[in-house]
């Protein structure tokens, strides 16, 4: 009888474990990234003060347009608790951020994604395992110390990988960018 009772309660475990947990939109709608269908979910973690953010919008803008129609869904989100709707959509629409806009005021994803700045890449398979989180890209080596252009595009290599159910090959990389802890 214990190992049935066991048995159940992994079984009640597991099954809660994939429910598709809901973020609020910036539109007040409920978002639930985990219930599509992609292979890949990418999560962008940005702020709208961080300057870091908004200078890596080309490069987001490439990266969404590679993998446009590839099964990729591409989310903003933003973990201040302060951020306000027009702030959000004036960034989106200045720099043209790819992405459905997602507010994580708990900052319940940034865990989740083990965000810790902005900005922030994660990217999660279809079952929702975390297959990377780190930086875009190499641009940022330091606090104030940049190169001119990239050498090693991580964000890109990550999706491709997940794309091709492959294991990312460095799945943890350091960001550079503005903490989110500044926020909480």
């Amino acid at each position: 009888m214990g190992t049935y009772i066991r048995a159940l309660f992994t079984c009640v475990a597991i099954a809660g474990s994939v429910q598709p947990q809901a973020f609020e939109g910036v539109n007040g709608i409920s978002e639930r990234p985990f219930q599509s269908a992609a292979h890949a979910r990418v999560f962008l973690f940005v702020r709208t003060d961080c300057p870091i953010a908004n200078r890596y919008a080309p490069e987001l803008q490439r990266i969404a347009s590679e993998f446009k129609g590839r099964s990729v869904d591409f989310w903003l989100v933003y973990s201040d608790h302060s951020e306000t709707q027009t702030n959000i959509e004036r960034q989106i629409s200045e720099y043209k951020l790819p992405g459905e806009p997602l507010l994580d005021r708990r900052q319940e994803l940034a865990h989740r994604a083990e965000a810790a700045v902005s900005p922030q890449a994660a990217v999660f398979d279809h079952e929702g395992r975390l297959t990377y989180s780190g930086r875009i890209d190499d641009r940022f080596v330091d606090f104030g110390k940049s190169r001119p252009e990239a050498s090693t595009h991580d964000l890109e290599a990550a999706i491709s990988a997940t794309l091709g159910g492959e294991r990312v090959a460095h799945p943890r990389t350091r960001a550079i960018g503005c903490y989110l802890a500044d926020v909480k």
